[in-house]
């Protein structure tokens, strides 16, 4: 029966019974139509007559492609300045940043032409003038320091800095000179005999300097005083070798950050002038004589905490370390600013003057250091290699080797010539608080730590040499005489001590 009779299932093609024709064949060759008919009896070619119908979601994908082409072409039409500063003026013009985290000039660029297109597209009316390129003296770029009008005061030290410094640089590098041409057999000889000194030196006194930690230690610069300063805001003056007290000196009410002597002070500056300066977390700094327990006079000005303080070469500046992220520069002539200068981003730590008086260094706690030329108010180099806050720094005498000393428990030796960082010591297992040069030519550097120890390092590979070990507390400052005679360490045991070789 016809109702009993089952569909028949095709797979693939129709067969040859299905008159309707699948492709015009008018289109092609002979040959190609032949094998493409084959394709299709074999079931390899399907061809329907199906209408075709379009995905909502790839033509709505297909108009937004269109749409940022158009967007595209657009914003290329858009007219956009060449140079940096108008890009940025234009920018604030519209209410934009002018500068984001990473950007490069060209991204800048980029962004106010797609603002710019935008904009267009709105259907607001865009300026399309391009001023003139400013020209290069006026130019702003990035990177460049901004220079405000200094005073008249400022002018005039800047020039006697520099005609101070010149002769100094000129005396040391023919000092260096004389020095290369000695022969090597008798230098290697000096740093051998340097070396038995430097392991022989022992602890020759200890003397409790207060009732509060000692923050500070500065030897006088006959080597025959030590001046200390401590958290209960007193600073004291003491015999060396035999750390008898010579004077109280008081004034200040909050922790004593540094006290340090005139580099004049006790040779042939007199004894009623001005040969001690000092500073305190209350933001007040002192000038002293040696004569009087009370300060002479106050450098004021500072609102926060100024952590050290260092005089000029020439003693007639000082510099201060302030913890507004500020440094300044005072003329002790006059007991006035000369100079407040910013750049780091956090407080001020620590502050050095070179050898020749034409630079100084500072540290920070945003983990920089900074070399700033006192003749023409630039920052020369960046040392930025520091992992924390870099609390120590002092210069070499030879004039090429900077060392700073940081929270992260390194040492770092720079090179001023190639503007780098030469040398790191893994000195301490705790922050490095202060480090001393050698002031003869350089060849040790002398660490504290709070760690409770202080450390030597010498010259060539700053190897360790010597530990000092004996306080009972973090070691907070260390000081050189200047007769390479003694070693002075401060604690925060409340005790200085003083390191010899009891041989030589």
């Amino acid at each position: 029966m016809d109702g009993d009779k089952k569909p028949t299932v095709r797979f693939g093609s129709s067969g040859p019974e299905e008159k309707k024709p699948r492709l015009k064949m008018s289109s092609f060759g002979s040959a190609s139509s032949a094998a493409i008919m084959k394709g299709i009896q074999a079931g390899n070619i399907n061809i329907s007559d199906a209408p075709m119908v379009e995905l909502d979601g790839q033509s709505s994908r297909d108009n937004e492609l269109k749409a940022e082409l158009e967007r595209r072409k657009k914003a290329k039409s858009v007219v956009v300045p060449v140079d940096d500063a108008q890009v940025k003026s234009k920018l604030r013009g519209h209410g934009e940043p002018a500068c984001l985290f990473g950007e490069k000039p060209e991204d800048r660029r980029e962004r106010l032409r797609q603002l710019l297109a935008e904009l267009v597209e709105a259907g607001v009316k865009v300026e399309t003038k391009i001023e003139q390129p400013l020209p290069l003296e006026e130019k702003i770029e990035e990177g460049n320091i901004w220079y405000h009008e200094g005073s008249q005061e400022l002018y005039i030290a800047r020039y006697w800095i520099a005609e101070y410094s010149l002769p100094r640089a000129r005396t040391r590098l023919a000092r260096q000179k004389e020095e290369e041409g000695k022969p090597p057999a008798e230098k290697a000889a000096r740093i051998q005999e340097l070396h038995k000194h430097l392991r022989g030196v022992t602890n020759s006194c200890s003397q409790v300097g207060d009732d509060r930690p000692i923050s500070f230690c500065h030897f006088s610069p006959n080597s025959q005083m030590l001046a200390t300063g401590s958290w209960s805001g007193l600073c004291k003056l003491w015999t060396v070798p035999d750390c008898e007290p010579i004077r109280v000196l008081r004034g200040h009410n909050d922790r004593v950050g540094a006290i340090v002597f005139h580099p004049q002070a006790t040779q042939s500056l007199s004894e009623t002038s001005l040969g001690l300066a000092s500073c305190a977390a209350d933001g007040s700094v002192y000038l002293w004589n040696l004569t009087s327990d009370t300060p002479v006079a106050e450098l004021e000005g500072h609102s926060q905490r100024v952590s050290r303080l260092a005089y000029h070469p020439s003693g007639r500046f000082l510099g201060t370390a302030c913890f507004d992220n500020s440094w300044r520069l005072w003329d002790l002539g006059t007991c006035g600013e000369v100079l407040h200068q910013e750049g780091h981003s956090r407080p001020v730590y620590n502050i050095a003057f070179h050898t020749d008086g034409s630079i100084v260094a500072t540290s920070a706690m945003d983990g920089c250091g900074r070399l700033w030329d006192l003749r023409s108010g630039k920052c020369i180099l960046l040392m930025d290699g520091h992992l924390s806050g870099v609390l120590g720094v002092d210069f070499s005498p030879n004039g090429v080797h900077l060392a700073t000393g940081g929270d992260d428990h390194l040492v770092k030796v720079w090179d001023l010539r190639k503007a780098k960082c030469v040398y790191t010591i893994p000195a301490h297992t705790n922050l490095v608080s202060h480090l001393k040069f050698q002031a003869i030519d350089g060849n040790y550097i002398i660490t504290a730590s709070y760690d409770n120890t202080a450390k030597i390092w010498t010259h060539p590979g700053w190897a360790p040499i010597r530990t000092l070990a004996g306080h009972e507390s973090k070691v907070m400052s260390v000081d050189i005489s200047s007769d390479q005679q003694y070693i002075a360490t401060a604690s925060y045991d409340r005790t200085f001590k003083l390191w010899a070789n009891e041989e030589s």
